[in-house]
Order: structure tokens, then C-alpha cells, then sequence
């Protein structure tokens, strides 16, 4: 646990778009921008830093262009982290830390990102690499030997054989997911932590007539001997920005508020980067059990699902609270915009916390290169 408490103030989201969907044409910073300046309006704040995840951008520091674009004033520092598909995850942890260390009292922390506008790159003549492969690549290099653009697919076909997950399985899981996320929109649980913006109506990748026959016909999107990843089981590509307000006591104390959430712990780990799906898990269990705590103690799980594998594996292991994993559905039905969907399932976590009066709860995601990022989290409100 923290010495110093940290709380959460709030979150807002867009809305997720496909790549090439509803924001195929808007920049990653005006998107993620209007996002920030919406949540920092509704709670009449000005943070004193911003911390911004992203990963297939054109590189640069995309936190500070982000708030030049939208009106923060200059005075607000922002700086840019690129930990793949946890980077928004990681930059609500390095803001916590902030805020711990006593260098900061309210940070704005999350991510943007925009799959439809991934520039392509080339490696330099001289780089060795553009003889092992064909130069122009759209994914970094995430392991030593290993160059494709696939990396993450084979990383996840291999996580699938290592903790023994069928189609069939990862299929299942699939299916839930997406047959959730549907109740959780015609609900309309996250209604009030999403912003329209550009004429969005809707997280688009989002199947409410997916079924078990559409699965089982769906193709497969690897080359890899026994695979069981396909283009159904496997989450699309994505547009969307997530921001999360964090504060100090101090400052709560201040303002004569009460956060409804605290971040009451961290987790960064690495793992085999052979199989990196795994790593969410792990660093989950590591979180736990520094905290005393069991995996029953916790209301609810946010694994970010970027392959199904994640998901079955946590339910094939921790069959005791299958049920508490991705209540409302996650990225195989929303979508994955990578550097923002650790602020997006952080956001959806507490809603769902508040949604089933739950206390505790976790999110994890894993990266590539064989990284997990997990946080514990705290309602407040249902000590009262």
C-alpha cells in the first residue's frame, strides 16, 4: 500500500472507433485533447502535469501537443510514454507515483491513440534489419530475433499452447465478451463517463449479432501449427482516447472532497516475452499478494483482452471468479486503442465497481515484450 494516498477524481472516454470508422481522419492529439479538456472542465481543474500513453503515433511528444491543441495553458508540462498496449495503464501508475512522492497534487493521465492514422516506417539501409525483413514495418521489434509485424499474434499462439487454451475456449470467451458489451450499451452503464465527439454514436466494433456459427467460421489470422487465433477471437484495430484525473489528500482535503476511488497499489512486472498475454495475470498475483489479498477478496477484474487467450486463461485458472472478470465485455467487443486502453478499462472498472457495490478492484493488461501493468483499486464511497 501507498503512504501517501492518491485518489481518483474522474474519467471520460470517447467513444471507440474502428480503424478507418468514425475518426479515420482525426489526429490522435485533437481527439485525446478534446477528451482532456472536457473531464478537466466538468471538475474545474487545471492539472500540473499530464502524462500520455501512445503507441503507433508518429512519434514525438504527443502529450504536450495534445494539450497545445486543445487551450491547456502553457504552463502544464506533459510528457509522452510508449509501453505498447500498456501505456495508458502505466501513465495512471507513474501519475500515482507523482502524486506519492509529493511532486504534483492533480495529474491528468491516460492515452490517445489513433489505429487509422499508424504511420509506416523504413529502417535505415545500413540497419540489418531491412535485410532480415522487408524494411517498411508498421510494428516495432518487441523480442531479440523476432521482426514481423506478427510478433504479438505468435506471442499469442503461443501463450494459448503453453496454458493449454482451445478454439473452443477462446471462442467462448469471445462470445461473452461481445454478448456483454451489448447489455452494457442498450444499458447504458458507461453513458456518463463517454463523450460523443465528430458525430459518434457508438463504440463500433462492438457485434451484437455475433453467435457461435460466426465464430466457428471465422478465419484464422496466423500461420502457426494447432493456432486458434482468428479474426473473431482476436480484438480489431482501434481509435479512441481515455483520461483519468488523479489528486493527492492534500488537495481532496483542500477542496473539501471525497474521491470515490483510490489507487492502492501498482504492479509493473516482466515475464517471458516468448508469451506475453500471460504477463496481466502475473502481475495481478504479484499485486495480491503483497496486499494480503486473495483473488475472492476482489469485486472486480479488468484484463484487457486484446486476444481471447487472456480472458480464457483467467477464467480457466481462477474458475472461483470467472464471473467477476470484464463484466460489461472489453476489448474483443470494444476494441483495443492501444495507448488509451489502460485509461478506458480503468474507467470502466469503476463504473462496474459502483454498478455491483463492489470495493476492490483490479486492472491488468500485458505488453508486448513481455510486460504486465496492474492496479488495485479502492471505492471509497462503500466505506460510508
Amino acid at each position: 500500500m501507498r503512504d501517501r494516498k492518491v485518489y481518483i477524481l474522474g474519467g471520460l472516454r470517447s467513444h471507440i472507433g474502428i480503424r478507418y470508422g468514425i475518426f479515420k481522419s482525426v489526429r490522435p492529439e485533437v481527439l485525446g485533447g478534446r477528451v482532456a479538456a472536457e473531464l478537466c472542465r466538468r471538475y474545474s481543474v487545471v492539472p500540473d502535469l499530464c502524462i500520455c500513453g501512445n503507441a503507433v503515433g508518429p512519434g514525438g511528444n504527443i502529450g504536450r501537443l495534445l494539450l497545445l491543441e486543445s487551450g491547456f495553458p502553457e504552463r502544464v508540462p506533459a510528457f509522452t510514454l510508449d509501453l505498447q498496449c500498456a501505456s495508458g495503464l502505466a501513465a495512471i501508475d507513474m501519475a500515482a507515483g507523482r502524486i506519492a512522492a509529493g511532486q504534483c497534487d492533480v495529474v491528468l493521465a491516460g492515452g490517445a491513440e489513433s489505429a487509422s492514422l499508424q504511420p509506416k516506417r523504413i529502417y535505415a539501409d545500413h540497419d540489418e534489419r531491412a535485410k532480415l525483413r522487408n524494411p517498411e514495418f508498421t510494428a516495432a521489434q518487441f523480442m531479440p530475433g523476432e521482426f514481423g509485424d506478427d510478433a504479438m499474434l505468435l506471442g499469442a499462439e503461443r501463450a494459448a499452447k503453453a496454458a493449454g487454451i482451445t478454439r473452443e475456449e477462446a471462442d467462448e470467451a469471445a462470445l461473452r465478451s461481445q454478448m456483454l458489451a451489448k447489455d452494457a450499451s442498450e444499458n447504458g452503464i458507461f453513458r456518463d463517463v463517454i463523450l460523443p465527439l465528430f458525430g459518434s454514436t457508438r463504440d463500433e466494433a462492438i457485434r451484437p449479432r455475433m453467435s457461435r456459427k460466426l465464430l466457428e467460421r471465422a478465419p484464422r489470422v496466423t500461420d502457426f501449427q494447432d493456432g486458434i487465433l482468428t479474426a473473431a477471437n482476436s480484438c480489431t484495430m482501434n481509435d479512441g482516447a481515455a483520461f483519468l484525473l488523479l489528486v493527492s489528500e492534500a488537495w481532496a482535503d483542500e477542496h473539501e472532497i471525497t474521491p470515490a476511488f483510490e489507487i492502492a497499489d501498482t504492479r509493473l512486472i516482466g515475464s517471458d516475452p516468448k508469451v506475453p498475454p500471460l504477463a496481466a495475470d502475473a502481475a495481478v498475483s504479484e499485486m495480491l499478494e503483497a496486499n494480503q489479498l486473495t483473488y475472492e477478496d476482489i469485486d472486480a477484474f479488468e484484463y484487457n483482452e486484446a486476444f481471447a487467450v487472456i480472458s480464457a486463461h483467467f477464467m480457466k485458472k481462477h474458475p472461483e471468479v470467472a464471473g467477476r472478470l470484464n463484466q460489461a465485455g472489453n476489448a474483443l467487443a470494444y476494441g483495443h486503442p492501444y495507448g488509451a486502453s489502460g485509461a478506458e478499462i480503468m474507467i470502466h472498472l469503476m463504473e462496474i465497481l459502483r454498478e455491483k457495490e463492489g470495493r476492490l478492484g483490479a486492472a491488468a493488461i500485458p505488453a508486448a515484450g513481455g510486460v504486465g501493468e496492474a492496479i488495485l483499486v479502492k471505492r471509497t464511497e462503500a466505506e460510508e
